[in-house]
């Protein structure tokens, strides 16, 4: 009877293929499937994109993950596409999903764990923490996350400053990810929060072009890269 494979779950960092593991890179080159999610219209992966020069002739398959919120049609994605890693786990090889940032934040791979422990339940996995895009963009623009007895929130901007506007009282520094889509929405509540002022915008950390925007007024209309994110600290800067 063949014993089965291992899945990876790797975190890739944001952008820098330096910013990779060292664990990440050991495991990189010896599996030999590596699989990483894109849009079902296209099958472009940054996160491979990232991984290219640390692998070894390992076979590359792309899981198509639909950009919707209907939950029926996700469900029957991420059943699909475990059911696809079951398939070559079960031929006893070791296989890896790469995924921008850290596997656990904000990444399709929960997605895929979670789908895949309810098929089955011994099914091995080892999850491989990356760098994240705030930890990342925190360091590239010199700005401490906390400090003492500092809290910190990160909260998705994907759907607008809704989850800003919940959690500001709450926290002493924010985080604000995925704000691309809806950047005005974002930019009318952190001026009416007056937080303008507590704001830095970095956009495309650890890849060409990558910014870092101290003065959050100067993007006032127009739309962000892609990959932007917010950092806001309400005792920071000219707060």
């Amino acid at each position: 009877m063949t014993t089965a494979g291992t899945l990876y779950g790797i975190g890739v960092g944001p952008g820098d293929p330096d910013l990779i593991t060292v664990k990440a890179v050991k495991v990189l080159s010896r599996v030999g499937h590596i699989f990483a999610s894109c849009s079902t219209k296209n099958t472009y992966s940054l996160a491979l994109n990232i991984v290219r020069s640390h692998l070894n002739g390992a076979g590359l398959e792309h899981l198509p993950f639909p950009m919707t919120r209907n939950p029926e049609v996700l469900a029957a994605a991420w059943e699909e596409n475990a059911r696809r890693v079951l398939e070559v786990l079960r031929r006893g090889e070791d296989a890896a999903f790469v995924t921008l940032g850290d596997p656990l934040t904000y990444s399709t791979f929960g997605y895929l764990l979670k789908t895949l422990k309810r098929l089955d339940p011994a099914v091995r996995v080892v999850t491989i923490p990356g760098i994240t895009s705030y930890h990342a963009a925190a360091a590239l623009a010199q700005i401490p996350l906390s400090e003492g007895e500092e809290s910190i929130n990160v909260v998705s901007g994907a759907l607008g400053s809704a989850r800003l506007r919940e959690v500001i009282d709450r926290t002493d520094n924010l985080v604000l990810l995925k704000t691309y889509r809806h950047f005005d929405d974002i930019y009318r509540a952190l001026e009416e929060l007056d937080l303008l002022d507590c704001a830095v915008c970095v956009s495309r950390c650890g890849l060409e072009g990558e910014t870092v925007v101290d003065d959050v007024r100067s993007l006032k209309g127009k739309a962000l890269p892609y990959l932007s994110l917010i950092i806001i600290k309400k005792k920071g800067k000219g707060c």
